[in-house]
């Protein structure tokens, strides 16, 4: 007689990461999107995470965000990332509008080639799916975007890391007598990403 013998769900530190990256991924196509950095004909429709998502079709914007995902998913790897930041500011006089905070809690006890036990797919799912409608929704909160307007992205990491030549120090590009509405979190068990928007009052 065959005996099955009931396995956990695991999470490594490698799946969690992938997680993660792709949210931001997601994320960051959703805000520029959302907050009409781009024009919306260069963007195109994908399913994920039960929802119509728009990512960009530019070249060089995908080139860009897949450089800086790349080298951001190197870092989570390492537990060296705090937090990731997309700032929009003004191309006229370079002010700063708004500031989209992703911060970054790990467990950093969990090596590469640790397992940990996960928590249900449908679950984090459903966490991403809620900060996804929730960037959505922001423009019934947001001020307007009457002028032309450019991003970067800032990641905060451990002071004593070897940053490629490509990136360059920044200051922090806060928005002085800000307005700030926190937005959902997630939790892959090894990761935990909570999103907050600050905007000029």
């Amino acid at each position: 007689m065959a005996t099955s013998t009931a396995t956990k769900n695991t999470i490594t530190l490698r799946g969690s990461t992938a997680i993660v990256t792709e949210f931001f991924g997601y994320s960051i196509n959703s805000i520029l999107y959302q907050r009409g950095i781009y024009p919306p004909e260069s963007f195109v429709r994908v399913n994920k995470y039960g929802l119509t998502m728009l990512v960009t079709d530019d070249d060089g914007l995908k080139a860009y965000l897949g450089d800086v995902l790349a080298q951001l998913n190197d870092w989570l790897l390492g537990h060296c990332v705090q937090k990731l930041v997309l700032v929009i500011t003004s191309v006229a006089t370079n002010e700063v509008l708004e500031r989209w905070t992703f911060d970054i809690e790990a467990d950093k006890a969990v090596d590469d080639g640790a397992t940990v036990e996960a928590r249900p797919d449908k679950e984090v799912k459903g966490e991403i799916q809620a900060i996804i409608r929730q960037i959505t929704a922001s423009v019934t909160f947001l001020p307007m975007l009457e002028e032309a307007c450019t991003f970067d992205l800032l990641v905060y990491t451990d002071n004593d890391l070897a940053v490629p030549l490509a990136w360059e120090e920044s200051d922090p590009k806060y928005i002085a007598n800000s307005e700030e509405v926190r937005l959902r979190s997630f939790t892959t068990q090894i990761h935990k990403v909570d999103t907050m928007v600050s905007f000029k009052a």
